[in-house]
């Protein structure tokens, strides 16, 4: 078992911070959906019932408990097997999923936004992480989460203060999920490191301090001393995707932090350094489903619950 160091570990969870979380009770029948798309993080507690992935859950890290004996250890069930009353998943939205209700389910889903000094967390991390018998490992973090998103909308009473209450409600919990994940043999060797490479993490870390600049693959090889081929093939087997669609991804978290704080959508085009808003707009639409000014819009009246 991975035992990762609490000092890392303290430093990890220190630097996440939300902008947004916004917590929404979600019942469904046994056959039912829960759509999840791409482009942003959604953590899901499971208050009741029980629920298989689509596609199947074969990515990612499971926890087990064993309550009587207070023992914790990575589940060698598949992956695939269902999630249950107690459980918890996150995905940091890099692909779609669905979740079917094998039962009456009862869910807590919160939609996560991420501040600027969090971004690099999905670098991190394992897309999904799910986290078997949470209700064990952390039962102040689940209480907490199975009294958030009250059935009816809004997900918690209109008051004064109340979004930045919900919000640290929701970080709580995602910070929670978290430590169980690194904290119980989930994390990879080399953890908290973004690929167990020190010339590549220089290379991540050049893409998060300026994603407009114009990061040619050549640029990039450059900054890990490596060669171009040599590069690319070691990128894409750590980071699991490949430069490009790295960049990619980086700015389009960017642009969505711009967007919300109100910038244009050619201003925000111009500083991530794309040659067009219309460039701009097809790759912030493959990644999140939505053009840049919806997407704005639906932000800037949106009111966190």
């Amino acid at each position: 078992m991975v035992t990762v160091d609490s000092a890392a570990l303290g430093q990890v969870l220190d630097s996440v911070e939300l902008r947004v979380g916004i917590a929404r009770r979600v019942a469904l029948t046994a056959g039912d959906l829960l759509p999840i798309p791409s482009g942003s993080a959604t953590l899901v507690y499971i208050a009741s019932g029980a629920l298989s992935g689509h596609p199947p859950l074969t990515t990612g890290c499971r926890l087990d408990v064993d309550r009587a004996a207070q023992l914790v250890a990575v589940d060698d069930r598949p992956l695939s097997a269902a999630l249950v009353s107690g459980d918890a998943f996150l995905t940091l939205g890099r692909a779609p999923i669905a979740l079917e209700a094998e039962a009456d389910a009862d869910l807590v889903v919160v939609d996560l936004e991420l501040s600027a000094s969090a971004s690099q967390l999905t670098a991190l991390l394992p897309d999904p992480i799910t986290v078997m018998s949470f209700d064990a490992l952390e039962p102040a973090a689940a209480a907490l989460a199975g009294s958030m998103g009250p059935a009816g909308p809004p997900s918690c009473p209109v008051r004064q203060g109340d979004p930045v209450i919900c919000r640290m409600m929701a970080q709580t919990v995602l910070l929670s999920v978290i430590r169980a994940w690194a904290a119980n043999g989930c994390a990879p060797a080399g953890w908290p490191s973004v690929s167990k490479d020190p010339f590549l993490d220089r290379v991540v870390e050049a893409i998060h301090e300026e994603p407009g600049r114009d990061w040619t693959v050549e640029r990039l090889a450059s900054i890990g001393a490596m060669s171009r081929s040599i590069f690319a093939e070691r990128f894409r087997s750590a980071i699991g995707r490949s430069p490009a669609d790295y960049v990619t991804e980086v700015r389009v978290d960017a642009a969505k932090r711009m967007l919300a704080g109100g910038r244009s959508v050619s201003e925000t085009s111009r500083v991530l350094g794309y040659a067009s808003d219309e460039g701009f707009s097809r790759a912030f639409r493959r990644r999140t489903g939505m053009t840049p000014s919806t997407w704005r819009a639906a932000q800037l009246t949106a009111v966190p619950a």
